[in-house]
C-alpha cells in the first residue's frame, strides 16, 4: 500500500501556517463580514462588488436594503490570496462562530462573479457563489433560517453560482458529512491523488497502474519523459494519499484541510464509483472558485485538467457535467 509520510508535525505545521494569516475580527451581533482577499500594492481591490451590493453606510457597516443585513466590509493585506477553505481556521476565538463569511476575492475582481459566501457552521470551508444584487436578501434568508447553507449547494449551477443559469450538475454535491474530524493533508504545489474507499484493493492498484505506477516517494507522473507524453491526453503528475484516515471523505470536506503554503492545484479522490464505473471516474474538487464543488471525470482526463487549471488555460466549471448534456470530453 502506497502511503505518504504526512503526520503529526505536518499537521502542526498546516496549523502554524493558517496562524500566518490575520485572524477575522468577531461580528457583532447581525453582522457578516465582508472580506477582500485581492489586493495590489497593499490596496484593496473590490472590484465593482460595493457598488453592485448598494446599502447605506453605518459606521462602518452597509445595510443592505430592505433586508436589514448589516455586512461589515474589513480588509488587510495579510488576508492576499486567502481562500474559502482557509476561512474556517481564522474565526476569532472566545465567542460564537458566525454561520458564513462573505469573500470579495479574485473572481470578484477580475471575473465580475459573485461573492462567495463560506460555510461556517455546517461543512465549515465549502463555498456558493451569489448574485451580488441578491446578497443582501439571501443573507437575510440564511440568518432568519428560512434558508439553510445546504439549499444554496443544491441549487447551485455548474459554474457554482446559485440559482446561476449555467445549467444544473451532473453530480451535486452532497450535503451530507460523517461527523467526525479529518487530518491535514499534505502540502504540495501539485495535485492530490486521495483514496477515500477501501473496500477493493485490486481495484486500487489497478487504478495506480492505468495512471502510470507509484514511484517510491509515492507520487504517479513524476518522472515521465515529456518527449513520451501524449498532449491529448496528459498524465496527472499528484501526490499519492493512501489512509484509512480518510475514509469517506466528502468533496465539500476537503478545502479546509488544504494546506495554505502550497498552491495545491487540486485533490482528485478515489471514491466508491472509482471502483464501480466505466473508466474509473475520480471526483476532483474545486479548492478555489467555489470550494467544494464536485466535478466527476474519467480517470484519463484528470491530467489534462490539472494541466490546463495550472496554466489558466480553463476554469475549473469546464469540467463541471451538466445534467442531460455529453460532456465535451467524451469525445476526446
Amino acid at each position: 500500500m502506497v502511503r505518504t509520510k504526512y503526520d503529526e508535525a505536518t499537521t502542526a505545521a498546516f496549523r502554524r501556517k493558517i496562524m500566518s494569516f490575520p485572524k477575522l475580527p468577531q461580528p457583532e451581533p447581525g453582522e457578516v463580514l465582508l472580506v477582500c482577499t485581492c489586493y495590489e500594492d497593499g490596496t484593496a481591490l473590490w472590484g465593482g462588488l460595493l457598488d453592485e451590493i448598494g446599502g447605506r453606510g453605518e459606521g462602518g457597516v452597509l445595510v443592505v436594503g430592505g433586508s436589514g443585513v448589516r455586512l461589515r466590509p474589513i480588509e488587510d493585506c495579510g488576508w492576499n490570496y486567502l481562500h474559502g477553505g482557509n476561512v474556517p481556521a481564522l474565526v476569532a476565538n472566545g465567542g460564537p462562530v458566525p454561520p458564513v463569511v462573505v469573500l470579495a476575492d479574485i473572481p470578484v475582481v477580475y471575473g465580475g462573479d459573485g461573492p462567495l459566501l463560506v460555510d461556517l457552521a455546517a461543512i465549515p470551508g465549502r463555498g456558493v457563489r451569489v448574485p451580488s444584487v441578491r446578497l443582501g436578501e439571501i443573507l437575510a434568508a440564511l440568518l432568519g433560517g428560512a434558508l439553510a447553507f445546504d439549499d444554496l449547494v443544491r441549487n447551485m449551477d455548474t459554474g457554482g453560482m446559485y440559482r446561476g443559469d449555467g445549467g444544473r450538475p451532473a453530480f451535486p454535491a452532497p450535503t451530507a458529512p460523517p461527523h467526525r474530524s479529518f487530518p491535514a493533508l499534505p502540502s504540495t504545489a501539485a495535485a492530490l491523488l486521495l483514496r477515500t474507499a477501501f473496500h477493493d484493493e485490486e481495484g486500487w492498484r489497478v487504478l495506480l497502474d492505468e495512471l502510470g505506477g507509484a514511484d517510491e516517494d509515492g507520487w504517479i507522473g513524476a518522472d515521465l519523459d515529456p518527449d513520451e507524453i501524449d498532449v491529448a491526453h496528459y498524465p496527472l503528475e499528484a501526490l499519492i494519499v493512501d489512509d484509512r484516515a480518510f475514509e469517506g471523505l466528502l468533496p465539500s470536506q476537503v478545502p479546509a484541510l488544504v494546506p495554505p503554503e502550497e498552491h495545491t492545484t487540486l485533490v482528485a479522490l478515489a471514491d466508491a464509483r472509482t471502483f464501480a464505473e466505466p473508466g474509473q471516474p475520480l471526483t476532483v474538487v474545486d479548492l478555489y472558485d467555489t470550494p467544494g464543488q464536485p466535478a466527476v471525470l474519467p480517470c484519463r482526463v484528470v491530467g489534462s485538467m490539472a494541466c490546463n487549471l495550472e496554466i489558466s488555460n480553463m476554469d475549473f466549471h469546464e469540467f463541471v457535467a451538466e445534467e442531460g448534456t455529453e460532456p465535451w470530453w467524451e469525445g476526446s
